[in-house]
């Protein structure tokens, strides 16, 4: 994990994969569901930029979700309004090399929005979290860290 160098805030200002977000949102049931719950009750403060707005906006019309545009917008409406928008513009020298392109924005957004957490599943990222200066950590252990199993 990162190292850390200032306390965490609350809520927590946290950068959540696509991923993470789509299952929070899409799978209402699911494993993930308790981070809707947690960005309503602000517990969390999520923050996005236009490239991880648009990459959502993307997935979220994906033929396998078989979700109709007001259904899309009824999600994005669970979600967006709780975000925090932020310019991610971070020099190059201070971002790691990642095997995914597609995942740069989410580490540029972490360093410009002075996340907390950046929460991803993909490996991808987990393998940048000994060296990135934000804690890169799975939901789970965000839910843990941040004392949100009730």
């Amino acid at each position: 994990m990162g190292t850390r160098s200032r306390p965490i805030a609350s809520p927590a200002r946290v950068v959540l994969d696509t991923a993470v977000v789509v299952s929070a949102l899409v799978f209402d049931g699911g494993r993930l569901a308790w981070l809707r719950s947690a960005w309503r009750q602000e517990l969390i403060r999520p923050r996005v930029s236009k490239a991880t707005v648009s990459e959502l906006l993307r997935v979220l019309a994906y033929p396998k979700f078989c979700l109709a545009p007001e259904e899309q917008r009824v999600l994005q409406a669970d979600y967006l309004p709780f975000c925090e928008p932020v310019t991610a513009t971070v020099p190059a020298s201070r971002m790691p090399r990642c095997r995914d392109p597609y995942d740069r924005p989410f580490l540029s957004l972490a360093l410009a929005g002075r996340a907390d957490f950046l929460v991803s599943g993909d490996e991808d990222l987990l393998v940048l979290a000994p060296r990135f200066t934000v804690p890169i950590v799975k939901p789970a252990e965000l839910r843990t860290l941040l004392d949100l199993t009730g």
